[in-house]
């Protein structure tokens, strides 16, 4: 669809503006958002986070959006002060969250098998900038970034969306488009433009909407819905009809509580010394890394590995300490 499309009008009602770009993208959307921040002019008064589906590879994001612009951009350290100015990239295998003026970073679960994930960052934004906030979802693979944008929407912020029928990969804007009804719907060359105008606007105020999402815990659990079966991994339920406290799954095993708990008790060491064996290994790969930095002519990333062993070492011990201080489960 050629040319933006607005779909509802806005009130102004306060004097903050706009001040804060999120933006999720994934696969085709490298030239949009080097587009964006070669639009923005270097007395910008806010700040941009962009999430892009990079896993756990390196990312050399920041510097070619640091280069294709005049703003400043990095991987964030974790809880830095927000600058204005400033382009926030979410570094390698960890989320991107805004919280009280500072970025933090997270190893939460997956989300859209996928980590970074847009979505933890748009939530984020909605609970901590409200109307203050811009979200864009541009090209890409998948869902990530639909549910988030929503929450942006009903916070109160501003929702824009890649045009999906000019996308070179429309899933993503697509179910982004079909979910949260974006308040501008753009082909990508419209969008740098857009975004400078939008941030230049004052933003409503914070009661214009009611229904503001809950702030994202990465780090909390939620209670489980049932129990694993210790021999199947399927669902387990209580027993009806006895009197001895008994759970069963849907295949036929079943337990009564003292047995459950030590296969719960003996799953927990065996997990961890799963993790123990993995970090070994890792600490391993890198001692041999190491011996192999050392003697090349060019800088091989000797202090990268150093780093790596090290925090290997750390967890390993952490972890014997974590099976020492385990209570003695007792039938």
């Amino acid at each position: 669809m050629p040319g933006s499309t607005h779909l509802k009008g806005r009130r102004h009602e306060h004097t903050a503006r706009r001040d804060r770009i999120v933006i999720g993208g994934s696969a085709g959307s490298l030239d949009t958002l080097r587009a964006i921040a070669r639009h923005f002019p270097s007395e910008f008064s806010g700040s941009i986070f962009v999430v892009a589906h990079i896993g756990q590879s390196r990312s050399t994001l920041p510097e070619l959006l640091q280069k294709a612009g005049n703003l400043t951009a990095s991987h964030p350290r974790e809880e830095e002060r927000i600058r204005r100015g400033h382009i926030y990239v979410a570094p390698p295998d960890r989320h991107l969250l805004i919280e009280d003026g500072k970025v933090c970073l997270s190893r939460g679960p997956r989300e859209h098998f996928i980590r970074p994930a847009i979505d933890p960052l748009f939530r984020s934004a909605a609970t901590a900038s409200g109307p203050r906030t811009i979200g864009v979802v541009l090209s890409g693979g998948g869902s990530d970034g639909s549910a988030g944008l929503d929450a942006i929407r009903r916070s109160g912020g501003v929702t824009v969306v890649e045009d999906p029928s000019e996308a070179a990969f429309p899933d993503m804007p697509l179910s982004a488009a079909s979910i949260c009804k974006p308040d501008f719907l753009v082909r990508a060359a419209e969008i740098p433009a857009l975004l400078v105008r939008l941030s230049e606007e004052v933003a409503e105020g914070s009661s214009a909407r009611k229904e503001a999402p809950v702030a994202m815990e990465t780090e909390k659990l939620d209670r489980p819905i049932a129990f694993s079966c210790p021999e199947c991994g399927g669902a387990l339920k209580p027993s009806p009809h006895t009197q001895l406290k008994e759970y069963s799954c849907h295949i036929g095993h079943r337990f009564g509580a003292a047995e459950l708990l030590e296969a719960q008790a003996e799953g927990v060491e065996k997990g961890v010394n799963v993790a123990i064996r993995m970090l070994n290994e890792q600490a391993e790969f890198a001692r041999q890394m190491i011996e192999g930095a050392r003697d090349a002519p060019l800088d091989n990333g000797l202090v990268y590995w150093q780093r790596l062993q090290a925090q290997a070492e750390e967890q390993i011990e952490a972890l014997r300490r974590f099976l020492d201080q385990r209570p003695v489960v007792r039938a």
